[in-house]
């Protein structure tokens, strides 16, 4: 999709930041472990060098003298990076300091820098970016932190709470101010709440709304003149749709994420098995990643439409090369075409991009054969849908369970996902019911944990015998659809609920009692009137008629942000993805992490265990500065006479008079003073410096 991008948007940030710091001199670049992966995830090194930066250094490795440069900090504020930045202060080691902050620096730590003699000679520029988030992709953010979820919702984590949510504020406006947004917000409030996390989003909501209105009050330039549509901000939390990481989703990047073994961590890769000369197996990790086109354009097609596509895309790669025509085979498989892959030696990069997709496009389609998710999955969307695939009550829905239950092909996951999907289709269930159902599935007893555990995030579990519960009501009353006209189309009838709340959302019709906004008497009626042009158009349309005039689709979009608490499911990120296409709109998907359905049942069952067993950041031993950074340089053996100094860092770019060599003033010193003089050893350097980045590796892919 076309429009803004929150990687172009924070990599533009920090190379501005970098590039307006110590203008037309060299510098040193000087990152810690957390600002080092912001930077990697948008940034690459050659753009970094390009910006007067010789090379870059950790702040918690062993690092040089280098009195005659100056150095940009670019640090995130936590308490011992100010013990470091101290330490260098105290021993002079570079010439002049920048202080660049991730996010905003605590008054006590402050402080600190603001006490020290040393520390008030050497700073001269102190800023803060408020960029202490990862774009993951174009409209989709995350903070990298899946401790999230027992901190707001383990019943032991109390005491941790209020200082999550300071910190998830602190990020969520973060993100509001990288995108030049002062939204309005609204918060998801439960209808009738009996879960003490119930309260989450308001609370959450309040902190962000005070955050904003601090740094409006202390910014004049925020938020940027601008003819866009004032942003919206939608805060909720993971229970607010407890099937989403449930339900089987059949698009490329969900049943990747779900079914296959990727791995994870500030980068995703997936290995590839494939064939060397000798005929042996040499599998390598493949990325996946943003940069890889044929994934952003197919990622959110469904799986048979995806198979079509990656076959008709490899066509035309095929009528490109020459070297495919001389083969008579015809592809007319996935698997005939990988073999054809394989035996062209030319086009590597298209070669190896669409090994991987039909690879794990083939991948994907075994795992879904042999688990026998086209069954689970019919069962299933009448369980997430409340209705079959002919738009009516279902029957027999119970028998349908246990069958499946009973069946040794379906897997023990699959088993307890469909015990959970069935509670919640009933809103509960007598107690006695629920070890039947465990004993059909075969399942340990600590699986029973896990579905008790749902009360927790605010689901019904077990219902008394002659309870007279009134029956809950759907959280949105939609139009029925159409039924399926192919089987594929039955097994993907659910669709999450954050799709109809932006539809409801941008039609202007969302249920103020359900989203309440946090300034009712100053954002209610603008949301609303903001929201009078929009037709009642189904935003399912091919042509949506709310856009009236050619005018109004060319102007500014408007950015909608949603922040969902306690981790976000890749199906919710393709509806807003799809919400953006259909409406006009930007709309971004910020969470503390992704949820994979496995994932999401291990910390379901992490609810009831012990707090220790956790192993939270907040539990650990705080970080502390390196203890070498204390310590005292040996004294010289000799001191090195003046003509053998050697050069400052930052000789690959010496600037050249017309006849090819420096311009000295009378004294002997060059007329920049960032650039040395003999050139000789600035090669030399320049070859020592190279070789140096190359082993610090401070910008490498895979971690």
């Amino acid at each position: 999709m076309a429009g803004i991008s929150a990687i172009t948007v924070q990599r533009e940030i920090i190379l501005e930041a970098v590039r307006g710091t110590a203008q037309g001199e060299w510098k040193v670049l000087v990152l810690d472990d957390e600002s080092n992966r912001l930077v990697n995830g948008v940034v690459g090194e050659d753009d970094i060098l390009e910006e007067n930066v010789t090379h870059v250094e950790r702040i918690e490795e062993r690092r040089p003298m280098n009195p005659e440069m100056d150095v940009v900090y670019l640090v995130s504020p936590q308490p011992h990076i100010i013990d470091c930045l101290m330490a260098d202060f105290e021993r002079r080691r570079y010439r002049k300091s920048h202080l660049i902050w991730t996010s905003v620096l605590p008054s006590d730590l402050r402080a600190k820098l603001d006490q020290s003699a040393s520390a008030r000679e050497q700073i001269v520029k102190f800023r803060t970016l408020n960029i202490d988030f990862f774009p993951r992709e174009s409209h989709l953010i995350t903070f990298r932190d899946p401790w999230s979820f027992p901190t707001l919702f383990h019943p032991a984590c109390d005491q941790l709470v209020r200082k999550h949510m300071d910190d998830l504020a602190q990020k969520i406006v973060s993100v509001c101010v990288s995108l030049g947004e002062y939204p309005s917000i609204r918060y998801y409030s439960p209808r009738s709440p009996e879960h003490e996390a119930s309260v989450l989003c308001s609370h959450l909501a309040r902190f962000v709304q005070l955050e904003l209105d601090q740094y409006a009050k202390t910014h004049d330039d925020f938020p940027p003149l601008s003819t866009r549509p004032r942003g919206a901000l939608i805060i909720t939390d993971r229970s607010m749709d407890l099937f989403a990481p449930l339900v089987h989703e059949f698009t490329y990047q969900a049943m990747v994420h779900d079914l296959l073994p990727v791995i994870e961590g500030d980068h995703i890769f997936y290995r590839i098995s494939a064939k060397s000369d000798d005929g042996s197996d040499s599998g390598k990790d493949a990325e996946i990643s943003e940069k890889d086109n044929i994934w952003v354009a197919n990622r959110h097609l469904h799986m048979k439409d995806l198979i079509d596509k990656l076959v008709s895309d490899f066509e035309k790669f095929r009528a490109k090369n020459p070297q495919f025509e001389e083969s008579d085979d015809q592809p007319s498989s996935l698997n005939n075409i990988k073999d054809m892959l394989a035996g062209l030696p030319q086009f590597q990069e298209g070669k190896e991009a669409y090994s991987l997709h039909l690879g794990m496009a083939q991948d994907a389609v075994n795992v879904f054969t042999k688990r026998r998710l086209p069954d689970i999955a019919s069962v299933e969307q009448s369980l997430a849908t409340g209705l079959d695939e002919d738009n009516r009550k279902p029957k027999n829905l119970a028998d349908q369970v246990v069958r499946l239950l009973d069946d040794d092909a379906i897997t023990f996951p699959d088993r307890l996902r469909l015990i959970m999907e069935y509670l919640l289709y009933r809103d509960g269930l007598l107690a006695s019911d629920i070890k039947k159902l465990l004993a059909h599935a075969q399942l340990p007893a600590q699986d029973g944990e896990v579905i008790h555990n749902l009360e927790l995030l605010g689901a019904h579990v077990v219902r008394e015998l002659k309870e007279t519960r009134p029956v809950a009501q759907p959280f949105f009353v939609r139009k029925q659809p159409p039924p399926p006209i192919d089987d594929e189309g039955s097994l993907s009838r659910f669709e999450p609920t954050l799709k109809a709340v932006l539809e409801d959302l941008i039609r202007g019709h969302l249920d103020q009692g359900r989203f309440p906004f946090t300034k009712p008497h100053l954002d209610a009626a603008e949301g609303l009137s903001s929201q009078e042009t929009v037709s009642q158009a189904s935003l399912r349309s091919a042509k949506p008629t709310w856009a009236r005039t050619r005018s109004s689709v060319a102007g500014p979009k408007q950015r909608i942000i949603v922040f969902m608490a306690g981790g976000a499911t890749y199906s919710e990120s393709r509806a807003c993805y799809e919400i953006s296409d259909s409406s006009s709109k930007d709309v971004f998907l910020t969470t503390s992490h992704m949820l994979t359905p496995s994932l999401f049942l291990r910390q379901v069952g992490d609810l009831s265990v012990d707090k220790r067993r956790l192993n939270l950041p907040a539990d650990k031993p705080k970080p502390t500065a390196p203890a070498h950074l204390f310590e005292k340089d040996l004294p010289p053996t000799h001191a090195a006479p003046p003509s053998q100094q050697p050069p400052v860092a930052g000789v690959a770019a010496v600037k050249l008079n017309s006849n090819g060599i420096t311009e000295n003033s009378a004294n002997g010193s060059s007329r920049n003073p960032s650039v040395p003089v003999n050139t000789k050893m600035a090669k030399k350097e320049k070859e020592k410096d190279s070789e140096k980045k190359k082993k610090l590796h401070f910008f490498s892919s895979k971690k």
